[in-house]
């Protein structure tokens, strides 16, 4: 009894100070878990490279290089598209004061404060309003500052884990028992392979849902359609949350840019309908069961993340805790903790439209 309850002091005592350890280590663990992500995806192209008889040095660049493009022209149509809503603010920003002065109007009738009186409160606010923007500003440029850091160090990072990879596997296995060599081997392999695959489908669905919402924005008569689609996708990343956000986002501007009600309800529309083929269609086909957790421990893991390491955190936690449960499948003793963290096997998950269509198809 005694030895069991010492046992559990022991685990209790771990988890705390684990926990402990990644929250106050955030600065330097999340750089460092990024770039081992972007590494898992992006080895494969270095391995194909060096097959082609390119230098380690040089193969590991040149996916890291195209990346970095890649981003760079995402960055490049976004600012484009944030300067063709600048030409249109004077507009944006003529509809905005017509309906704070409705609503102040609103407020004068229905409560009986003067406009002036409002006025004066407005005035008061407005001098608060300025100490608070002027800090406002410089957390702002501290923001961007500690971000230009951390996206040079990760760039680094993931670079020398490409070069050093056969090294760092080679330490591993050293640290594992010989009895288990084989199987410590095998689970970095498939961590490598379903990371990596899932990060590509990640990266695909994202793309597709950019094409949908331009074409689904536009439709409605959103201005910047284009910049609001790619906000959406990018947000993606965020499971559950991410998507529901951006569209809030393409309704609050709607209603800036003095949009009616069948404009917001054209963006809903244009929601469910995305959020319908995602669900049913894209994540099958696209991101398929690389990383296939159960929605509870999905979400779980999300408010862990956000709760250690922020926004970073809610965007690292699907993939991270996706190693987590491949290390579990493969050792006898966390088996269990792996069927936990999996999908519950139920009737219902082969009613998914995609085996559907399947089956009609391979009937025919």
């Amino acid at each position: 009894m005694q030895a069991k309850i010492t046992r559990i002091a022991n685990i209790v005592i771990i988890t705390t100070l684990s926990v402990a350890a990644l929250y106050f280590a955030a600065p330097l663990l999340i750089p460092i878990v990024l770039a081992a992500l972007l590494a898992m995806l992006l080895v494969t192209v270095s391995n194909r490279l060096e097959k082609m008889g390119i230098g380690r040095a040089l193969a590991s660049l040149i996916p890291i290089l195209l990346f970095v493009c890649t981003i760079v022209l995402l960055g490049l149509i976004l600012s484009w598209q944030i300067n063709r809503l600048a030409e249109d603010f004077a507009e944006t920003r003529a509809v905005i004061t017509a309906r704070i002065d409705s609503v102040r109007e609103w407020i004068s009738d229905t409560f009986g404060i003067h406009l002036d009186v409002q006025k004066k409160m407005l005035q008061e606010q407005e001098k608060e309003a300025s100490t608070w923007a002027g800090s406002l500003f410089f957390s702002f440029i501290n923001a961007v500052s500690s971000l230009a850091i951390n996206a040079v160090l990760v760039i680094i990072y993931t670079y020398l884990l490409i070069f050093y990879r056969s090294h760092l596997k080679t330490f591993i296995l050293h640290i594992v028992p010989k009895d288990k060599k084989q199987q410590a081997d095998t689970i970095i392999h498939k961590s490598v392979t379903i990371s990596g695959r899932y990060l590509i489908g990640l990266f695909n669905m994202v793309a597709v849902l950019w094409v949908m919402y331009s074409i689904g924005f536009t439709l409605v008569g959103l201005e910047g359609a284009i910049f609001f689609a790619i906000i959406c996708g990018i947000l993606e990343i965020v499971p559950f949350f991410g998507n529901f956000v951006g569209n809030l986002i393409a309704i609050f501007s709607v209603l800036a840019q003095g949009g009616d009600g069948r404009m917001v309800l054209g963006i809903l529309f244009v929601y469910l309908t995305v959020q319908f083929l995602q669900t049913y269609i894209l994540e099958p086909l696209v991101v398929g069961q690389q990383v296939n957790i159960n929605p509870l421990f999905t979400i779980m893991a999300l408010v862990a993340g956000e709760l250690l390491w922020g926004i970073a955190g809610m965007a690292l936690a699907i993939p991270v805790i996706g190693i987590v449960k491949i290390i579990c499948d493969h050792i006898p003793a966390l088996q269990p903790w792996g069927v936990l963290l999996g999908p519950a096997k139920t009737k219902k998950d082969k009613t998914s439209l995609l085996r559907v269509f399947g089956k009609r198809h391979r009937s025919k």
